[in-house]
């Protein structure tokens, strides 16, 4: 069950994840609120579990990251031990930036950044497709990103 928030606490949020590094003055502002209720619902908001951190969007290409592509996975065993061991391995592949587990054809969909293609090959090959329990890995190339909007969607409308 969702938690329940008011209108502040929704803006507060939605200006959040448009600017996670705004201060507390300036949102304390934008929400129409002094900043000490204003730090202590953000301080709640997190308390509870709604806000689970804060970091910056960085563009990959700025970096050297070239390369985006996306692995489907499947896997030979999918009892929960199994399932605890491959994400175990995942989270020590630093290439591998998102991961999630699906229903379907595929156990697992990992969105990766490499620097090139070679890169991003060693990796399948040599990592991926070796690690105990992958039955199968089908890779899709991005060939541009058309959105990013990190969060969830929430308008001024919600807040009534």
């Amino acid at each position: 069950m969702p938690l329940r928030l008011d209108a502040v606490d929704r803006r507060i949020v939605r200006e959040l994840m448009s600017d996670g590094a705004l201060t507390n003055v300036a949102l304390a502002k934008r929400v129409g609120l002094s900043a000490p209720p204003c730090l202590r619902r953000v301080r709640a908001l997190e308390d509870a579990g709604v806000i689970q951190g804060y970091t910056a969007l960085i563009d990959e290409k700025a970096l050297g990251f070239e390369l985006t592509a996306f692995a489907m996975v499947g896997l030979h065993n999918q009892a929960e031990p199994d399932l605890r061991a491959f994400e175990n391995r995942v989270l020590g592949w630093p290439m591998v930036r998102e991961a999630h587990m699906l229903s379907g054809e595929s156990d697992y969909i990992l969105k990766c950044v490499a620097p090139d293609l070679s890169s991003f090959q060693e990796f399948v090959l040599k990592e991926l497709t070796a690690a105990p329990n992958v039955a199968s890995v089908k890779t899709n190339l991005a060939i541009r990103r058309a959105k990013l909007a990190p969060g969830v969607p929430m308008s001024a409308r919600d807040d009534a």
